[in-house]
């Protein structure tokens, strides 16, 4: 077995013995029922929630595969923990697990309703500037935590009662630039952060059209499937410590932080995901597999003009 949490989050880390083996044992087992299901009966309802579900948990499983580009950062910083290869496969066989867990359950219901099964019936595209608003709303997610990292390089202690001069920057693992740029003002997640900002723009505002589609989907994807679970996570764990259940170094933070600034990564992978879907729908070529097309776009033009 590769090594590295095969589930979920650190927590699971410590969950050992046989109970944990029969009870992973059980859920793939479940997991394979399911797609027997799916296969035999493409009619019902019900197995696309559940599959979602799956994949949702592989998605969970895969985190640290999906939050890889980052380790890019270790350029700039010191006293890195050696890469761990193997654990980074088995979280990306999770990731690729997820995605054909939601290849598949969308099969199964664009099967059930009968629509095109490569496009979902869309067949060619379609006007979704009504969607704008999610690309604004991913924005305003990350808002809270750049303006918290860059006042805190800025010498500001807001909603910080620990005693450490640099709240946002750990020394240890910081590197000599990141210092020095932390020195003068500038927080390396809070220009992240801005750059977040414009991804989601560039997914949902006219300018984003004449970049290259398929990188724009890439890292909007991965930034949906890896932010809006972290951002859940943050936000429960940072409860947990804030309320004194769990121990931990964010006791220094005050709680509002937390909810707000931590807490709008998921607010942003909600919103990104929305955004990044809706660019998809709206930069998709016209199906060669759906036989309505041509009825489509001039059903499309008529309402437009």
């Amino acid at each position: 077995m590769c090594p590295g949490y095969a589930f979920g989050y650190a927590a699971g880390g410590s969950w050992r013995g046989t109970a944990a083996e029969w009870t992973l044992a059980v859920a793939y087992a479940l997991a394979a029922l399911l797609a027997y299901v799916m296969l035999r009966m493409p009619g019902t309802r019900w197995p696309p929630p559940a599959a979602w579900g799956v994949a949702l948990l592989a998605l969970m499983s895969g985190f640290g595969f999906l939050f890889s580009p980052a380790h890019a950062l270790d350029l700039l910083s010191r006293n890195q923990p050696p890469m761990d290869w193997a654990a980074w496969a088995n979280s990306g066989v999770a990731t690729l697990g997820a995605v054909l867990w939601a290849c598949a359950a969308l099969a199964h219901r664009r099967h059930r309703l009968a629509v095109c099964g490569h496009c979902g019936g869309l067949g060619h595209r379609t006007a979704v500037e009504r969607h704008t608003r999610a690309g604004y709303l991913a924005v305003a997610g990350l808002v809270p935590y750049a303006t918290l990292k860059t006042a805190w390089a800025l010498g500001a202690h807001v909603g910080y009662n620990g005693h450490k001069q640099r709240p946002g920057m750990d020394e240890y693992y910081a590197g000599d630039a990141l210092i020095r740029l932390y020195d003068h003002g500038v927080d390396i997640t809070a220009v992240l952060a801005l750059i977040g900002m414009l991804l989601a723009l560039a997914l949902t505002l006219p300018w984003g059209r004449r970049l290259p589609r398929w990188p724009l989907l890439g890292l909007g994807w991965t930034g949906a499937g890896a932010l809006a679970p972290f951002g859940f996570y943050l936000l429960v764990y940072g409860a947990l410590v804030w309320a004194g259940v769990v121990d931990n170094g964010m006791e220094a933070i005050d709680g509002w932080v937390v909810v707000v600034a931590y807490g709008g990564f998921s607010v942003y992978g909600l919103a990104l995901g929305r955004a990044t879907r809706a660019y998809q729908q709206a930069t998709r070529r016209s199906c060669a597999h759906c036989p309505g097309d041509t009825t489509r776009t001039d059903l499309l033009s008529s309402t437009a003009s």
